[in-house]
């Protein structure tokens, strides 16, 4: 297996290491650890930010991607460990939890018969000699999967017990939240995985593929259009609005007429010219995207990019009027006085006073990312249609509901695990707009 480094990939990764730098960073500065310490206290913030860390763990898992030596597909570290979902393929539709093909056939009998008939599924319950003890069999699988991920979440927290006890000081953080939510994370997982190994727990779509397995796959779109749109804003809003807010005057009028112009513009005609402008380049260059993965990872990256390039107006505007405020109070005027130049100024006392603003804004806006790339895919300007995503998953769905009869499992599992996601970072906002504005912190 040849490692195969995706424009996505190498900026996804960059992301987590510039994450931890942070975190680094923040442990020695007390008034970054003291909004942060709140933060994990709180037991809303505390369960969104392990449901959070699950759904970040599948992303970067399927953001690691091999080659086969022969030069074969594109595959990685998430597609190796769920094979058995990739490969387990029916002939056409299947409901959840089915052992039979959701349409009639014209079939064969061993008397000689022909009648139209449901056929058998290849994989889902094919080790059930009577398809009638279905619901027995799935109840006693589940139930397996339910001691396994308790025992494994026991297996975990008994460590994190230890630890309660060697430090009383951390009494106040919500162990019994974080415990819970391990716990039921574990109890949820192996449940899953044991029911996928004998049905297709969320059904099949038209090409028999399991739904269950798109949907996973799913989640690395939704956190790369969500952090990499954010990592191409970040520059924009924060060198803008803090170069009009501190120098005024002409830089002031250049950089609003810029992004008042730039918000003039509808941002979807703006999405779907660039979509189409590297559609044509990528047709007329086409020994560069040789590789499906290669072709439809370049059109991820130029959504994130766009999505960036059109979503920095507000932030800036932010950092523009707080920066008009922060140039004004004292400390920045004697620091002028004394003669320190301007960019010292900007990085030692405007940029660290603006930190809250741009972490609040960052994180508010993370699900609105998430949420628009399944509106853009919905109008076919998103990500590749060969590339999994829920978007991708609820266009489909909408022919899909005008069957007879109705096809309905592809929606509703798109929509449930975008619910899960947007609903975890929403709560994990609040905290964080909670814990880090001033107005609103603890004296």
């Amino acid at each position: 297996m040849t490692p195969v480094i995706l424009w996505t990939d190498a900026l996804l990764f960059l992301l987590v290491a510039a994450i931890v730098v942070l975190v680094l960073y923040a442990r020695n500065q007390e008034h970054l650890r003291r909004p942060w310490r709140k933060i994990l206290r709180d037991r809303k913030g505390m369960a969104a930010l392990i449901i959070l860390t699950a759904f970040t763990a599948i992303g970067l898992l399927d953001s690691v991607h091999f080659r086969s030596d022969g030069g074969g597909e594109v595959v990685s570290l998430f597609d190796i460990w769920v094979t058995p979902l990739k490969t387990r393929t029916e002939k056409t539709y299947s409901a959840p939890f089915a052992t039979h093909l959701y349409t009639k056939e014209y079939m064969t009998l061993p008397d000689g018969s022909r009648q139209w008939r449901y056929p058998r599924l290849v994989y889902g319950g094919a080790h059930l000699s009577n398809p009638a003890e279905k619901w027995r069999d799935i109840t006693m699988t589940a139930f397996t999967g339910i001691i396994k991920g308790l025992g494994l979440g026991a297996f975990f927290m008994l460590p994190l017990y230890l630890f309660r006890q060697k430090k009383p000081s951390c009494s106040d953080v919500p162990w019994g939240t974080f415990s819970t939510t391990v716990i039921f994370l574990s109890v949820f997982g192996f449940t899953l995985a044991e029911l996928s190994l004998k049905y297709h727990v969320l059904g099949t779509d038209k090409v028999g593929e399991d739904v269950l397995y798109q949907t996973l796959k799913s989640i690395r779109t939704g956190l790369v259009i969500g952090t990499l749109t954010t990592l191409v804003m970040l520059p924009f809003a924060l060198m803008l609005g803090v170069l009009a807010g501190y120098f005024r005057g002409w830089i002031d009028d250049l950089i609003q007429y810029t992004y008042t112009t730039l918000n003039s513009i509808p941002g979807v005609l703006l999405i779907a010219a660039s979509i189409l402008m590297i559609q044509v380049y990528m047709a007329a260059h086409e020994d560069q995207f040789a590789n499906l993965a290669v072709r439809a990872d370049m059109r991820l990256f130029f959504l994130c990019l766009i999505l960036g390039i059109t979503s920095w107006t507000g932030l800036c505007r932010l950092l523009r009027a707080e920066t008009l405020k922060l140039r004004e109070l004292e400390y920045i005027q004697a620091a002028r006085a004394l003669g320190v130049s301007h960019p010292l100024i900007l990085i030692r006392h405007i940029v660290p006073n603006l930190f809250h603003i741009v972490l609040i804004s960052v994180v508010l806006d993370f699900s609105g990312l998430v949420l628009a790339e399944a509106v853009l895919s919905y109008v076919n300007i998103g990500v590749d249609p060969t590339t999994q995503s829920w978007g991708n998953m609820i266009n489909s769905a909408r022919l899909e509901l005008a069957r007879d009869p109705i096809v309905w499992w592809t929606l509703l599992a798109a929509f449930l695990f975008m619910f899960t996601f947007v609903l975890s970072a929403n709560l994990f906002a609040d905290t964080v707009r909670d814990a880090f504005d001033p107005r609103r912190a603890e004296t």
